[in-house]
């Protein structure tokens, strides 16, 4: 019998935030659909990101005929607008009235922070793109898994290339002034500083600032570098902008995971052009399934994948492992998270790929640099760090006993006023 789907777009919870519920119709002997709830942001700086992730998810489903792990997918989807308080409100109604067996998402750090405890008392299992490190660190919730990155992950590899490989010296940083941009600066800090270089300026920028003109303006004229840690459209702004006041050529640009996205890279253009980036993925990655999944993008959405929605694609990847691992039975939550948690990928869309005690993924950081190719702008990898842990190279006990990651931690030791 063929399957049809169709999507009933709903009003949830008083900020009109938007739901929508996929169904496959009723097959006789056939067992109830599995309740899935996505959290994802379509609203707001972060709406790029967003966007990608439904893309992303719904491109695995899809090619699975809306299934995972042999059972058929019933998805409720609902947006966030980048706001804590409503990620909690649709996180307890995916709970506790659509009653479903995991969680997707959420996308930001502050987003995840404001559930964590609500996961635990709901013992949901849930896997995030937010960083918000300490649920998988010092506060490790055991119900939340990391199938991406942390906040600093990427950060890290790319401050050591920054400083082995680009030989930069004195660096500035500039990111979203939030619990991401703060976490993905400080992996970046530390790594670069205790590889011989320094960070001599930071600067902070609201979430949603219109323009970065008076941020740029005050950066130090005897820079190497400047390291950006944007998310979500804010990306393009910031790579425009530096254009725009002439430092393109001039300083050496390198980023995190989220600045030099591939859902915004033929806008950002020539402006990107030779700048580095950390992250677990590419859209110019060589395995078999990053090039299915990238065509199914370009079919469907004319598009590369960028980080955002190859994240929801890698869940889909996880789940179907842990679905099937369980026979099926997702509502026995214990035994579902423990499948979940015990899930090893060597042909996943990002490489080999396992999680750690804390249920934080172990996997390759790739360096990217923007080129372009004909007529295109591509995130072409340079560099491969291999099963990199969150704890980069230190000692995971003695980074543990350091407080999280922070606007302020670890301390800046080169600042030039």
């Amino acid at each position: 019998m063929a399957m049809h789907r169709r999507k009933v777009l709903k009003g949830i919870a008083a900020s009109g935030a938007s739901l929508a519920v996929l169904k496959a119709p009723y097959v006789q002997a056939q067992a109830a659909p599995m309740r899935v709830g996505f959290l994802t942001v379509k609203t707001g700086p972060l709406a790029s990101g967003g966007l990608q992730m439904e893309q992303g998810l719904l491109t695995y489903l899809k090619d699975r005929n809306n299934m995972l792990g042999g059972r058929t997918v019933e998805l409720t989807t609902a947006d966030t607008t980048g706001n804590p308080a409503v990620c909690r409100t649709k996180m307890q109604e995916l709970v506790e009235r659509f009653n479903v067996s995991c969680v997707l998402g959420p996308l930001a750090a502050f987003e995840a922070l404001a559930i964590d405890d609500y996961i635990r008392s709901s013992r949901t299992p849930t896997l995030a793109v937010a960083g918000a490190e300490d649920l998988t660190q010092r506060k490790p919730n055991a119900w939340f898994t990391r199938p991406g990155a942390t906040s600093a992950q990427p950060s890290h590899a790319v401050a050591d290339f920054a400083a082995k490989d680009l030989k930069l010296k004195r660096v500035a940083t500039i990111a979203d002034d939030f619990a991401f941009g703060h976490e993905n600066v400080a992996g970046f800090q530390r790594t670069f500083e205790d590889a011989g270089g320094k960070v001599i300026q930071k600067l902070w920028t609201p979430l949603n600032a219109p323009d970065y003109g008076t941020y740029i303006s005050q950066l130090k004229p005897d820079l190497d570098g400047i390291y950006t840690g944007h998310a979500g459209s804010n990306g393009l702004k910031i790579m425009r902008q530096l254009s725009e006041y002439g430092l393109k050529g001039k300083l050496k640009v390198v980023g995190g995971f989220t600045p030099i996205d591939e859902s915004l890279l033929q806008q950002i253009g020539d402006d990107g052009l030779g700048a580095h980036t950390g992250n677990w993925y590419s859209a110019e990655l060589d395995f078999p399934e990053n090039k299915k999944f990238v065509e199914l993008m370009r079919r469907d959405y004319k598009v590369d994948p960028g980080v955002y929605a190859a994240s929801t694609y890698l869940f889909g990847e996880v789940l179907d492992a842990a679905v099937k691992a369980v026979g099926g039975k997702v509502e026995d939550k214990e035994a579902f998270q423990k499948a979940i948690r015990a899930v090893k990928l060597q042909n996943s869309v990002r490489g080999p790929m396992h999680f750690d005690e804390f249920g934080n993924v172990v996997g390759n950081i790739y360096i990217r640099r923007v080129d372009k190719v004909g007529t295109k702008y591509v995130n072409a990898v340079v560099k491969t760090y291999p099963n990199v842990s969150q704890f980069w190279t230190y000692n995971k006990d003695e980074f543990l006993k350091n407080p999280v990651y922070s606007r302020d931690n670890p301390p800046a030791r080169y600042l030039e006023r």
